[in-house]
């Protein structure tokens, strides 16, 4: 066990198996390899993907299902190769959360998605038109084109 120092939880006492590596990093934090999944103490929808690399770095993350229901990623199945999956299904699927100065977002098209038995992770760009900035409460459908 060690004690990682965040700036946004203080110090988090992680061991080895918390680890989950993303060989490419996050889209935009290449150079973020390594992080952890956090559970939020006061939102048991929301979890914090934590960098280990860069302790300032925590995104927030969901279950795209939760507020999206019909949600569906399509991607290459190329894309998942790296995450060494023995069934696709196995796959947990996560969305980042952003928060502006009038709503909170989520980002539907480019989603991370975990191999929790191997510790992989890797963030992939779907296909279709899922809006790279869903509106929480936006009345409008999910399946929308954005700039």
């Amino acid at each position: 066990m060690t004690n990682l120092n965040t700036t946004r939880f203080g110090p988090v006492e992680i061991g080895s198996d918390d680890v989950i590596h993303f060989p490419e990093g996050l889209l935009g934090l290449p150079s973020c390899r390594d992080w952890v999944l956090l559970a939020d103490a006061e939102n048991d929808a929301l979890g914090w993907l934590q960098s280990v690399e860069r302790p300032e770095i925590a995104l927030g993350v969901v279950s795209p299902r939760r507020f999206v229901p019909c949600y569906q990623m399509r991607v290459a199945r190329r894309e998942l190769e790296p995450l060494r999956l023995e069934n696709v299904q196995a796959a947990h699927v996560l969305i980042v959360v952003s928060k502006t100065e009038r709503s909170i977002t989520l980002n539907l098209k480019a989603p991370v998605v975990i191999n929790l038995n191997r510790r992989l992770g890797r963030q992939v760009v779907t296909n279709g038109d899922l809006a790279v900035q869903y509106v929480l409460g936006d009345p409008s459908p999910a399946l929308r084109k954005s700039a």
